[in-house]
């Protein structure tokens, strides 16, 4: 039994191969989305503030997989059709943003005001004073929350399988079909999301020990 569930790896691992690409694709995304939300909250505009805590509201306070239905069915009753490849990695982006622009807002707020006010004496722009500034340090005082809010997107991104994407559940499910032995098949697939998340920590708590030695 061990030499054919051996059979099966390459399998998993394909689908383990797409479960991180969509997830470092949504977290990318989301990181962009959380900067981008932080901007808009403090931008002093109070239409783009309420506009802010409406959409952090809903993206929290709705299950992930109502929003991935959502953003795939909703997408072609408009006229444009989305690969199931691309709506799973705009909804947990979008999802990871919301919760994002709360870890970062925290990080922000750390930086000193004295900071940004010297980077525009030196006549930095504002893009400037926030990628060579404030994201560097937002990056190094955040980046534990932002490895857990990793480590749920790669969870969560089990439930990709429901719109056809092969991710790690999808190829479990497909497997099962085929060998009727549910639970080798979901054991493995567990295996694949623990070894993921372990790698992803490990990177991240190698970055982190990294700037401490520079700092």
């Amino acid at each position: 039994m061990f030499l054919q569930l051996l059979e099966y790896l390459p399998a998993f691992a394909g689908g383990a191969t797409v479960t991180v690409a969509i997830s470092a694709a949504a977290i990318a995304l989301g990181f962009c989305g959380g900067i981008v939300l932080h901007i808009l909250r403090e931008s002093g505009s109070p239409t783009a503030y309420r506009l802010t805590q409406l959409f952090v509201s809903f993206f929290r306070g709705t299950p992930m997989l109502v929003q991935l239905l959502m953003t795939f069915y909703i997408p072609p009753t408009l006229g444009l059709e989305l690969n199931p490849y691309v709506a799973a990695v705009l909804a947990l982006g979008l999802n990871s943003s919301a919760y994002q622009s709360e870890i970062l807002r925290a990080g922000f707020n750390a930086v000193s005001k004295g900071q940004v006010e010297a980077a525009q004496i030196m006549g930095l722009s504002k893009f400037q004073t926030l990628t060579k500034i404030q994201v560097p340090q937002v990056l190094r005082r955040t980046l534990p929350s932002l490895l857990s809010e990793t480590a749920d997107i790669v969870k969560g991104s089990a439930i990709v399988s429901v719109i056809a994407v092969t991710d790690t559940l999808r190829v479990a499910n497909q497997l099962v079909s085929i060998t009727y032995r549910p639970l080798e098949m979901f054991v493995i697939a567990a295996l694949f999301y623990l070894a993921s998340i372990s790698i992803i920590q490990w990177g991240g708590h190698f970055a982190e020990s990294a700037w401490k030695r520079k700092s």
